[in-house]
């Protein structure tokens, strides 16, 4: 709940501070990189995560096949798509 917030008073502290004007040059290619490390911070921990271990499962190979879909240019939609199906035909062979 607590991070909920935060994101929450963080969006809104954007507008609220600097309105119209732009983003210093250096601050904006920071905020550019935000979302893209978070969103791969969240799949790492949740591929490799486990009760206080790191687990080596299906999911490493279906993020795996992800990383080439999205390598040879498959859309995200997609390279997701792939992924959930190598995870599932490695869980179903196991």
């Amino acid at each position: 709940a607590m991070v909920g917030v935060g994101t929450i008073a963080f969006k809104a502290a954007g507008p609220v501070l600097i309105g119209r004007r732009a983003l210093p040059r250096g601050v904006q290619s920071v905020v550019d990189l935000l979302a893209p490390v978070m969103l791969i911070a969240l799949v790492v921990t949740q591929t490799f995560g486990g009760d206080e271990e790191i687990q080596v499962d299906a999911r490493v190979l279906g993020v795996g096949a992800a990383v080439v879909a999205i390598w040879l240019r498959a859309h995200v939609i997609i390279a997701m798509a792939v992924a959930a199906a190598v995870t599932a035909l490695v869980r179903l062979i196991a």
